[in-house]
């Protein structure tokens, strides 16, 4: 049995043999569709939340898991002595790592709460890794060292076809989006630190074109390039082009190609779509 055992939330890109695999405890978020509420992985999964999205009155609504969801499962965890590390998104787009935060105050167990700075498959990256060294008995200052590490290493780009769903969260004033609508205008953005920066802004597909060609040119000259993840909310041509492009480009390098979590759905909309990577150089 791990003395460390593994938690994340429902942001985290992982498919269910890797969660089964390597134990690793996923917290679900809850998402309210038209006045019902769904629990992620639970009662909607990233495939069945896009298409209700898609026809919903309202724009859904996404809460971070509570408090007490999380007190809940650490306890459990730590009943037979083992330490419980939590791996969470970044907090510059959910509260989630503020509550683990809280819940590890709370718990009866001991708990370290890890602000990942990355969501979806960079949030994965780093869950797998821990939940692989835990398995071997690695203790928690050698997991916390490495997935400092994988961090550091990992890239994660994303691009917005149309800010309609920015605009009705409130992230953007109206006028803003319906401009940047009417012009074909296409963000291209990075997490970094932490944070999502806009770092490509063009009009049509053309300039995402340019913007994931400038990545995998990058990703060419990168040493000990590892994994590979695309997570999108719908198929566009621009997605299928730059899948093709990787497989093509980096046959022995794992490629992970699924639909977003129901968050990453709602913030970013529809056709947006990410691509994640990260090396493990000496």
């Amino acid at each position: 049995m791990a003395n460390v055992k593994i938690v994340t939330d429902s942001s985290a890109q992982l498919t269910d043999e890797e969660i089964n695999e390597y134990g690793i405890t996923v917290v679900p978020l809850t998402v309210m569709i038209d006045n019902t509420v769904y629990v992620e992985g639970d009662t909607i999964t990233n495939e069945t939340f896009v298409p209700k999205m898609m026809s919903a009155k309202d724009l859904p609504k996404t809460s971070q898991p509570p408090v007490g969801k999380f007190v809940e499962t650490f306890n459990e965890l730590g009943a037979d002595g083992s330490q419980v590390l939590c791996i969470n998104m970044l907090a510059a787009i959910s509260g989630t790592v503020h509550a683990a935060e809280q819940a590890a105050t709370l718990s009866t167990s001991e708990v370290t709460v890890v602000d990942s700075q990355m969501t979806d498959r960079g949030l994965g990256f780093q869950v797998i890794e821990a939940a692989k060294l835990a398995q071997q008995g690695a203790d928690m200052p050698a997991l916390l060292s490495r997935i400092e590490k994988i961090r550091d290493n990992t890239k994660l780009y994303l691009c917005v076809m149309t800010l309609d769903n920015i605009v009705k969260g409130g992230r953007l004033h109206p006028v803003a989006g319906a401009i940047t609508n009417f012009l074909n205008i296409k963000l291209g953005l990075q997490v970094t630190g932490g944070k999502l920066k806009i770092v490509s802004k063009g009009r049509g597909d053309k300039s995402l074109r340019k913007f994931f060609n400038r990545i995998i040119d990058d990703m060419k000259n990168t040493p000990a390039l590892k994994k590979i993840g695309i997570s999108y909310v719908t198929e566009s041509k621009v997605l299928k082009e730059t899948v093709d492009e990787l497989k093509a480009t980096f046959p022995d390098v794992p490629l992970l190609y699924r639909i977003t979590s129901p968050i990453i759905s709602t913030h970013t909309g529809e056709g947006a779509f990410a691509l994640i990577y990260y090396s493990d150089p000496d």
